[in-house]
């Protein structure tokens, strides 16, 4: 059986997700970003403390349809963006539909219906977001993180980061420097 949640998009919601299922005496196969199997049915009344325990944590275990897709797809992203060691070389559009077994306009669509902004936007924002983490690493710069990342030059990406951010890359390395160093001298 599976169940999907919302909101469950790093590590630490994956332990807080098996403590969960370990005080309902649930046993999972996976716990996965988004997605939890587990190996028995559970009953209504183990679903709802569930729900009611996750809720507690800023997770939402989902019942219709339509919000456990979009789910899939956030984590699709989340993943393919994220945790992923290189972006396929593919495009974005036949990842996610052949990781899903979708049709892409059909995602894209019930996407952009369900969270007023288009699948699209969603991939960018990830993108920059994970741009920044890799800033703030400093283990690689614009050059690389624009090829590791899959942008078509070092220019596409800063127009993409300035378009969501305002700032240049390099402007808001230099301002979270500045606040690290000014955490560090109080």
């Amino acid at each position: 059986m599976k169940l999907y949640i919302k909101y469950m998009v790093s590590l630490r919601c994956k332990m807080v997700v098996h403590q969960e299922l370990e005080k309902l005496n649930i046993r999972n196969a996976v716990v996965d970003l988004g997605l939890v199997e587990i190996l028995d049915d559970i009953t209504d009344e183990q679903r709802q403390f569930l729900k009611e325990n996750l809720l507690k944590t800023g997770l939402e275990l989902l019942d219709d349809k339509k919000s456990i897709l979009i789910e899939k797809i956030k984590s699709a992203v989340t993943e393919m963006i994220h945790y992923s060691e290189s972006l396929p070389k593919e495009n974005f559009s036949d990842y996610i539909s052949e990781k899903l077994g979708y049709d892409y306009t059909y995602l894209a669509n019930t996407f952009s219906e369900v969270k007023g902004m288009t699948l699209q936007h969603f991939i960018i924002i990830n993108k920059v977001e994970r741009v920044k983490e890799l800033l703030l690493y400093d283990e690689l710069n614009l050059t690389e993180i624009s090829y590791k990342l899959n942008y078509s030059s070092v220019a596409h990406l800063s127009n993409q980061f300035k378009k969501i951010t305002g700032l240049s890359p390099s402007f808001y390395k230099q301002l979270k420097q500045k606040r690290l160093k000014n955490l560090e001298d109080l």
